[in-house]
Order: C-alpha cells, then structure tokens, then sequence
C-alpha cells in the first residue's frame, strides 16, 4: 500500500498524517502522490481546516438531511429502518474534458440501447441475425410480451437512465450496470450538491461547478415532450408506490420540485382507455405517468394480479396510446445483467460505431466453457445473479470465506443461466472523512441521461462511497454512502 505524506502541499496535516491509498486510481492525487490539478481549490481549502471543524461541518451537513427528511429506507429480517444516507463532506471532482468523453459515451449508449428495445419490441431482427441470442432474450422474466408492437413516442423507451460507471486502475472509466428500469437517487444528488455548495462555498465558486439543480425542470420538459402535440399543456404526475417505499423520498422530492401531483395507484382511475386522477374538484385526464412502480405492479389486469399499487386498465390506456408511461414497461431487459455483455455488439449493430465507454469483462455461466472458467476462478471474481440489485445475490471471491464461495458454487451448478461474473475491479478513490481523517475510499459514479424528443446528460452524479474501509460495495442499503460530484465547466486545469 501506497502512502502520501501529509505535507504543506500534499494534504491537511492535522486531520490526516497520512493517505494511505492501494493500487487503486485515486481522484486527488496520482500515483506519484503529485496533487492532481484540477482539485487544487479543494485541496488548498481543506489544508486550512482541523479535524474539529472538518467534524462540526460533517455535523451540520448530517442535521441538514435529517431536517428536511433525506432519507432511505432499509428492509432486513422483517424490520425496516428508516435513516439518512451517509453523507461524505469532500465532493468528488471531474475534469470538463473528462465529462465530455462520458456525456458522448452514455448518449450513444442510450441511443443503441433505445433502438434495442424498439427492435426486440418490433421485427426482432437482432435476434433473426443472431447478434444476441433469441433464448436470452425472449425467456427472460423482464421481456415483457405485452410491449410488442406498442407505439412508444420518438423511440424512447428509456426517459431516466442511470448508468453506473467505474474507474479502473487506469483511470478508465467503464460501465457496470446501464440501470434503465426505475433508477433512484437523484434526489441525493440534488441534496449533496445543495449541502456541498453549503460547506465549501468559497471553493465550490473558485472551481466554476457546472449547476445541477435544474434537473427538475429538465425531467419536467423530457416528460412533457412524450405527450401527443395536440395536448398543448399536458398533465403529469409521479406514481409512487406509497410512503412505505425505499425511495419514497425522492419520489415526493422530484414531485414537488417539478410541480406534478404524486399519485398512488388507487389515485388513478381508467374509463374508456383514457387515464384519470382524482382530485377534490372531480377527476382531471393524465397525459404523462412518471412511474416508480416497478412493471410487475403497474396494472393488476395486464401483469400481476395482485398488486393494489398500479391501476387497473392502465396499461390498455398506455397501449391505445391515451396516456405514457415513463420509463416504458419492458425497458427492464436492455439492462439484464446478461443482455449487458452483449452491449457493445448492440452499438456496432445500430449505430455502426465502436463504444466510447468499454464494458467490464462479462462471463455467462449460461455457456458451459465460460462456466467452467468461473467456477475455477471464484476466488478472483465477483458473481452476480441476473435479476438482483442493490448489492445482494453476489459473491465478491477475494473477501469470500471458504464456505460461502462453495455454497456459492453450488447455486452456479444448480442454475447457472441465472449467473453472470466479472473480474474482481478494484475501484478508484476518492478522499474522504472517516472517524476525523481524511482517507481514501472505493466509489462508483451515477450520472442521469434524460431522454424524450432530444438526450440530455445532467452535468453531475451521485456518487456512491463504501465507506467500510478496503470494501468495494457501495450500495447505501449495503453500508455505502454518497457525496457531491463537481463537474467543472471547460477550461479547468485537466486531470
């Protein structure tokens, strides 16, 4: 392990007599232990600062969340508990050349992947040339049948997307997972750079942080432009799946910033294919539904049976084209864990170009030859199942005891269409503090792309921190926590 000196120029000696870093590509500082340029109005204002102020800023940034009922909630065992997310104090800082590379990459992502789902929804001629095998595709639980031949405005089957990239030890950036279902935390992206602007103002000015906080009005402007033109004023609204939802926070949140009533299913009525919400005056007809309701759950006619947080007839509405719903139903499937390797084939196939962002090595234990490969290498890789998210259903081998990878190898063996691997990454650093020092700890970056009549990528993230020291999870509902990211606006000092 690597160590920078806490020096006049290389860090706050009083909070931090050292900063230990791996072979990890670190935000701050190069592998040198020079201070990477374009975090020098950062740097210069945290050498100013003791563990007790740094400590009494981490306090009130913390109070700030609680007051205004940042929170998340956690389910385990049967219990749920309701807390904010854990918050770092340093924002993470990206070169403007570097945002530009990844604003190409993740628009020409969405677009192939758009143009996918179109396909695979329409004449299937991906699948009819074997470029992605029609099995994966067509047995897969997130292809949604009901989708085919749907009439889906300009194309765009996935509005929000939230893809989540990586650096490697390189400092390449790669997507891990495209997140085009329900992706959430926006709203913590929002409250992180609210809070940050808060902390470090004189800092956050001098480094012309390119603005974040009209997200809302974007989304609003993207929903919008999915109505038919004739609707000249549409009306949207934001279905949630109620108050006791992980994310019911941000749901209110996006709401209330964008000015759109938030419904529950049992808000909304259907007659006659068109789509109502109740409101004190009578019902008012619904152009545009945002929904945080997975597809399951959408309409108790069309998906499962059981659900009491869609509405009944809603997705007849949707598919006589009298209402939208974003993001479409079925856009699940563009973001398979397995259907992820075949990505970059995806681009070459639609758009006829090379990905920008490379993908991580993908094994699928659906193939026998790559499932052997997996099983004598659980040591070194990170497993994961197909359809789980949020850090759970996965094997990370290097901090796997003995029983768990042979446990683990037993679920392989039993099901292992359902099982992707991917080398063990060791993602890069950010600095952070911890227990009043400022250390260096694993993140991941979630950028936002919109997309209606035009693609926008929100010049900011969330990123996420795992906090636990030499841990490479970042899932808040797995211990991780999240800080503000500052892209800077074009001529900054570079990387």
């Amino acid at each position: 392990m690597d160590t920078v000196e806490a020096d006049q120029t290389r860090g706050p000696g009083a909070v931090a007599p050292f900063y230990a870093h791996d072979r990890a590509y670190d935000d701050m500082f190069a592998a040198d232990g020079s201070l990477r340029p374009h975090y020098a109005a950062l740097h210069a204002r945290m050498s100013t600062l003791d563990a007790a102020e740094l400590a009494e800023r981490q306090r009130t940034l913390e109070q700030s969340f609680l007051l205004q009922g940042i929170t998340f909630t956690v389910y385990a065992a049967g219990d749920s508990t309701e807390r904010i997310i854990p918050t770092d104090l340093f924002p993470r800082i990206i070169a403007a050349a570097e945002w530009a590379r990844l604003e190409v990459g993740l628009t020409q992502r969405l677009r192939a992947l758009n143009a996918f789902l179109a396909d695979i929804y329409g004449d299937q001629k991906i699948l009819a040339d074997g470029v992605v095998p029609r099995d994966l595709i067509l047995g897969a639980p997130s292809y949604r049948r009901e989708m085919h031949g749907v009439f889906v405005p300009h194309g765009s089957y996935v509005n929000v997307s939230g893809a989540d990239l990586i650096r490697g030890e390189d400092g390449t950036f790669f997507v891990l997972e495209d997140n085009l279902r329900v992706p959430s935390g926006v709203s913590y992206m929002l409250a992180n750079r609210d809070a940050a602007k808060r902390t470090f103002p004189g800092a956050f000015r001098d480094a012309r942080v390119r603005p974040v906080e009209r997200y809302p009005d974007l989304l609003l402007t993207t929903l919008k432009s999915l109505a038919p033109e004739w609707r000249p004023d549409p009306q949207v609204v934001v279905l949630t799946p109620g108050v006791y939802n992980s994310a019911y926070y941000e749901h209110a949140y996006l709401a209330r910033l964008m000015g759109a009533p938030l419904v529950e299913g049992r808000d909304l009525v259907v007659h006659n294919n068109m789509v109502y919400m109740r409101t004190i005056t009578g019902l008012r007809r619904v152009d545009v539904i945002y929904r945080r309701v997975d597809d399951d759950f959408i309409d108790p006619l069309t998906f499962r049976r059981d659900s009491g947080l869609g509405a009944a007839g809603l997705f007849n509405a949707y598919r006589s084209g009298n209402v939208v719903i974003a993001n479409a139903p079925g856009t699940g499937i563009a973001d398979d864990k397995a259907v992820y390797a075949y990505v970059p084939d995806i681009i070459h196939y639609y758009l006829g170009e090379d990905p920008i962002l490379p993908n991580v090595k993908t094994y699928l234990c659906r193939e026998p030859a790559q499932l052997d490969h997996v099983l004598a290498n659980l040591d070194t890789l990170v497993v994961k199942a197909v359809g789980a998210s949020g850090g759970y259903g996965m094997l990370i081998g290097p901090h796997a005891s003995a029983a768990e990878t042979e446990a683990f190898a037993e679920q392989l063996r039993s099901d292992p269409a359902n099982y992707i691997a991917q080398p063990t990454i060791n993602l890069s650093t950010a600095p952070c503090l911890v227990d009043g020092q400022i250390e260096p700890r694993h993140v991941d970056l979630r950028p936002f792309v919109l997309c209606g009549r035009a693609i926008t990528v929100v010049p900011g993230a969330l990123t996420r921190v795992a906090l636990q020291r030499g841990s490479l999870v970042v899932n808040s509902s797995q211990g991780g926590g999240s800080k503000d990211t500052w892209v800077l606006s074009e001529g900054d000092p570079g990387p």
